[in-house]
């Protein structure tokens, strides 16, 4: 079984923006131990099985990225596409968590041993980036320094341990729909620290830097305010703000049980997820 985990972005700037209209970003990525599940097992062709609690929103979807991976990675492999998978799916779709980009990452690590693929890890990644630019990132597994439009990756200082609490509005959100939204100047590049020694220096720069899509999603989704507004509320909170391009948001908490008690206090209607930022 392989364990696909939720990204955050907890700090993301734009920098700038390519010829091609892509934009350039500065942010630093984590993961979380919210995840889908993937299993993979012999097959005469090619299927995808769903299940879980997110199911449903993946349900009428004819193809995806995890579909997509395994026939890419076929291709390149010269090999015939065969295999059953089953998704396991936990993370929210279109919520700024990267969970499609996960799932497409342990796609191709478990269809590399099922299939017996033998690619140079460089290869294995650029055929990732050519899913999406999260999936390399989400195929590392690890906190990373992210440029470029995403596809340029510098391990993190390790993080120090914190629990997270992710809490969505439940309004789906399309990343390009944010950047079309965005408005103002790029933001500048700054230096990154060696180390954080505790949650306090994190939080710091995680202060100094924060969303610069924050603005441009809330414009488009309201209720992302209202979500930010009550996690600054929440006791204990630590740092709060939107990850990605949202509509997801997260805070940061020293212990799992703050983050749960915070998360008892939000209206139902939010999806929310107590748990811990994996450190590295």
């Amino acid at each position: 079984m392989r364990v696909a985990r939720a990204k955050i972005n907890l700090w993301l700037r734009v920098v700038g923006r390519r010829a091609d209209g892509y934009h350039l970003l500065d942010s630093l990525v984590a993961f979380t131990d919210l995840a889908d599940t993937l299993e993979v097992s012999p097959s005469g062709g090619l299927s995808l099985a769903l299940e879980g609690p997110e199911a449903p929103s993946l349900a009428g979807e004819a193809d995806n990225l995890v579909l997509r991976a395994a026939r890419l990675l076929a291709g390149r492999a010269g090999v015939s596409p065969r295999a059953a998978l089953r998704l396991a799916k936990h993370i929210p779709v279109a919520a700024g968590l990267g969970g499609g980009s996960a799932d497409a990452a342990a796609t191709l690590h478990a269809l590399v041993d099922l299939w017996r693929v033998a690619l140079p890890v460089e290869e294995l990644f650029d055929l990732a980036a050519g899913l999406g630019a999260d999936v390399p990132m989400c195929l590392a597994g690890r906190p990373a320094l992210v440029s470029g439009v995403g596809e340029v990756l510098r391990p993190a200082p390790p993080l120090p341990p914190c629990a997270i609490l992710l809490v969505n509005p439940r309004t789906p959100l399309a990343t390009p729909e944010v950047f079309a939204a965005r408005r103002g100047p790029f933001s500048a590049a700054t230096p990154i620290p060696s180390s954080w020694p505790d949650l306090g220096d994190l939080v710091a720069a995680l202060a100094a830097r924060g969303n610069d899509l924050a603005d441009a999603a809330t414009s488009l989704r309201p209720a992302i305010a209202d979500v930010l507004a009550a996690l600054g509320r929440t006791e204990g909170v630590r740092y709060a703000a939107m990850s990605g391009s949202g509509a997801t948001c997260f805070a940061l908490y020293d212990d799992v049980n703050a983050a749960g008690g915070a998360a008892a206090g939000l209206p139902d209607r939010w999806w929310r997820h107590a748990g811990r930022l994996i450190s590295d």
